[in-house]
């Protein structure tokens, strides 16, 4: 056998079609020329299959694979399986990579050996029918410049876009690999590397080209949605910043931190009380706890969860939150 490549790209794709020329064109063009693309082909029925097998025949690093509707769980596991180097960078078959993606993400590793998973800047498109939401999500994941703010926001949301990513081998396996457990799967391996001390990294540079389309996966599958998002959290932090917890303050009384409380009662944890700088909730009483204003706040040794969904105001909440000598991470973590 032949030596292992540099890098294996693991490329999950079903009924890609439409779109897989542009993406393989764009790791043909990849500066860095000792790779694999790894194809795991879950049940296609158009002409994917017949795309991938072109694709071969026109460069042998490309290594396609058939399996039968398995799921993208199964079908990543499979292709992590025949990845023989020991850096995965991860794609998808409806985006796009620049040219020197693969060679400055590798040089990073390289450079950095204790850093485990290093991302990049991305951007969406096509530009013109993006939503305000979209690109509020773009602008806040391509601030999280270091592994420092990466971590502050852990819990926020998912910090990087699954196919822009390159890791270790050796770290991915050794977390597990990906699990199908109802929820984002790439959020779930995030936090289990964090768990495990992987330290993470990202490249400032645009690298890495995220096609927004009606059939993307995070837009019509169950396991994107916040509920599945709220439900992968907690799983993490009940653990974790919540261990032994019988019940938190939660800032924000609103619909995000109310659908926190329910999911916490699930899990027998109370709100003993609620944040909020609403002058019409203060005062009040909300499922048996009462509202009151940060500046009421004493924690004595309670933990307290962040759930304030409006745009702005995790930053306004930290701004409140350091003359009162909170800490996050350690007395409060930002879930929305």
């Amino acid at each position: 056998m032949s030596r292992p490549p540099r890098v294996s790209i693991l490329m999950p794709v079903r009924n890609e079609a439409q779109y897989l020329p542009a993406a393989l064109d764009s790791l043909f063009r990849q500066t860095l020329p000792d790779w694999e693309l790894v194809v795991i082909d879950d049940g296609s029925t158009d002409a994917t299959p017949a795309l991938l097998a072109a694709a071969a025949l026109r460069d042998p690093r490309v290594r396609a694979k058939r399996c039968e509707g398995g799921g993208l769980v199964a079908a990543l596991n499979e292709g992590l399986a025949a990845c023989r180097a020991p850096l995965i960078a991860r794609m998808d078959g409806d985006d796009i990579t620049h040219p020197r993606r693969l060679e400055l993400q590798a040089n990073l590793l390289d450079a950095e050996p204790g850093t485990g998973l290093v991302a990049c800047a991305f951007r969406h498109f096509p530009r013109p029918a993006l939503k305000q939401g979209m690109l509020a999500y773009e602008a806040w994941q391509n601030g999280l410049h270091d592994h420092e703010i990466i971590m502050r926001d852990l819990f926020v949301e998912s910090p990087f876009v699954h196919p822009s990513v390159m890791m270790r081998h050796d770290l991915l396996v050794g977390v597990g690999g990906y699990r199908d457990c109802g929820w984002p799967e790439d959020y779930d391996l995030w936090l289990r590397m964090a768990a495990a001390g992987v330290r993470f990294a990202r490249l400032e540079q645009p690298l890495f080209f995220w096609r927004d389309h009606p059939e993307r996966a995070t837009r019509i599958k169950a396991e994107y949605a916040a509920t599945a998002f709220r439900a992968c959290k907690l799983h993490h932090l009940v653990p974790g910043f919540l261990a032994g917890r019988k019940s938190v303050v939660m800032a924000g009384a609103g619909l995000e931190g109310r659908a926190w409380q329910r999911l916490l009662a699930a899990e027998g944890i109370g709100v003993s009380r609620w944040l909020d700088v609403d002058p019409r909730k203060i005062g009040r009483q909300l499922h048996g706890a009462p509202v009151i204003h940060p500046h009421q706040l004493c924690l004595s040794g309670e933990k307290m969860l962040v759930a304030i969904g409006v745009r702005g105001a995790r930053e306004e909440f930290r701004r409140l939150a350091s003359p009162l000598g909170l800490r996050e991470g350690l007395d409060f973590i930002c879930v929305a």
